[in-house]
């Protein structure tokens, strides 16, 4: 990958476009040598998102000015501010106090079934507002303790305990905190990146919003019959050895109890929290009642877009007290800094070559020869072809990477067709959140892989299927409800 970057930018360079000018065809050869080095991350991924827009200066595709203006997009201070508040939650355990609260219900009880629905709806629902990454990372742990009870009911009673590491129930316990994890990402704007790449992209390239509660009415539901299909199917390809876990119940109560009662940490993240989500869906459900017309809903949409309550929230959480004597604070700024800036980077360095190959044409000329080649020229072909492309690309590469190459030629192709980009472009970008083959395909994976409960052999068996049927329940989804919900 290292040097395949270079001589890809060597070959493309090399080839005498006649419908290009020189600056589009100079960016294509500095496209090909970024999207080498993000599909083999021949060196970090970041590091190639700031290369791309450097050489493009250096070449005279655009000024620096022009190159780097997009790493001043609003949508990477609405991720910002939202990784700051998922930091928050982390530092004062609230998400473990929210999941403990969820498993120790008597919903779920020691049924095995309903601690599998259990964990899927938790991964699915904290994945929406956190990463997916940190969302795995947490439940981990937890599902690793109902297994533990798992295998010391299943013992024979001298002592040796059931590994658990070789049962069924252990391999669906842990792909369910991974893929679901994946799956409630496409929930929300700030679920995952991809969602923000093509939320901004759409804006910039496209000049269609689509705000934070309508995006919701889109992903929530897919996300739903995505989390559905994959209860089923665990359930008929792995079905639990026993059908209750007694002991997990005291396990996870046990837990509950290290927590104690609520600091004032928590509640202060709380109420963060919920003035974000609240002016973030107020919009949209006013919106929905009132009409894009209401002067009200007018004029929240022009004082508070998504990046601003995100920031607003955020800076909250550096002035609500935790001990007002200590001016001790609910989070500190070197907590802060903690959050992943290498993907704020990517998202900067993936809007300003996809900003550089619309204004140069180089977009418009890949979408009519994608059109052309393929033969998608509609809403409804664009829409499969992207989610399909998407969903296999991914297996291979981060999904912000897969995302950020993606989206602009899927919003290309769409306007090449004549055709809404806003279909082909969302479905892409859930697309991207359907890795579920291998552990390389995204950290969620990687990380319950880690257990030893799922063989790589596992993993693709199931995965393949799920896989599959991403590419259908995807682009149905969006084709359905994009113009039920957008008009």
């Amino acid at each position: 990958g290292l040097f395949a970057g270079p001589l890809a930018f060597a070959v493309v360079w090399a080839i005498p476009f006649q419908s290009l000018t020189q600056p589009a065809a100079r960016l294509c050869a500095i496209v090909a040598w970024v999207l080498v080095w993000w599909i083999t991350e021949a060196v970090p991924i970041p590091v190639t998102a700031l290369l791309g827009p450097s050489l493009a200066v250096l070449l005279g595709v655009g000024s620096a000015k022009e190159m780097f203006a997009q790493f001043g997009d609003p949508i990477i201070f609405l991720f910002f501010g939202s990784f700051v508040l998922a930091e928050a939650m982390a530092v004062h355990g609230l998400d473990r106090r929210i999941a403990f609260a969820l498993l120790d219900s008597r919903a779920v009880g020691s049924s095995s079934a309903r601690i599998a629905i259990g964990f899927g709806v938790l991964a699915a629902g904290l994945s929406m507002w956190l990463s997916n990454s940190a969302t795995t990372a947490m439940l981990y742990p937890i599902a690793l303790g109902v297994l533990g009870a798992l295998s010391r009911l299943m013992s024979k009673g001298d002592g040796s305990e059931v590994d658990f590491t070789r049962l069924k129930y252990g391999t669906s316990l842990m792909l369910m905190c991974a893929f679901a994890s994946s799956i409630g990402g496409i929930g929300t704007p700030v679920g995952t990146p991809p969602n923000l790449i093509a939320s901004g992209l759409l804006t910039s390239l496209a000049g269609i919003r689509v705000p934070f509660f309508q995006w919701m009415l889109i992903g929530v539901p897919i996300s739903a019959a995505m989390l559905v299909i994959a209860l089923v199917y665990f359930r008929l390809v792995l079905p639990p050895e026993v059908k209750s876990i007694k002991g997990s119940r005291e396990f996870i109560a046990k837990e509950r109890a290290k927590l104690g009662r609520w600091s004032r940490g928590e509640r202060n993240v709380v109420g963060a929290f919920l003035v974000a989500v609240t002016l973030w869906v107020f919009p949209g459900l006013l919106a929905l009642v009132a009409g894009t017309n209401n002067h009200l809903y007018v004029a929240l949409k022009g004082i508070l877009p998504e990046s601003v309550v995100a920031l607003l929230a955020a800076a909250l959480l550096f002035f609500l007290p935790v001990n007002w004597k200590e001016r001790r604070f609910t989070i500190t700024w070197n907590q802060a800094v903690r959050i992943d800036w290498g993907t704020l980077l990517l998202f900067g360095g993936g809007l300003s070559l996809g900003e550089a190959m619309f204004k140069t044409g180089a977009a418009e000329a890949l979408g009519k020869g994608l059109v052309e080649a393929t033969g998608a020229a509609s809403t409804v072909a664009l829409a499969f072809l992207f989610a399909g492309v998407a969903v296999l690309l991914t297996e291979v590469t981060s999904n912000t990477a897969t995302s950020t190459m993606l989206v602009p030629l899927a919003i290309a192709a769409a306007q090449a067709a004549g055709v809404s980009p806003v279909e082909p472009a969302l479905a892409c970008a859930f697309g991207c959140s359907m890795a579920f083959m291998l552990p390389v395909s995204t950290p969620p994976n990687a990380i319950i892989y880690g257990s030893g409960c799922v063989r790589i052999t596992q993993m693709l068996k199931v995965g393949v299927v799920l896989d599959l049927i991403a590419m259908v329940v995807v682009p149905v989804g969006v084709v359905i409800l994009v113009p039920l919900v957008l008009g």
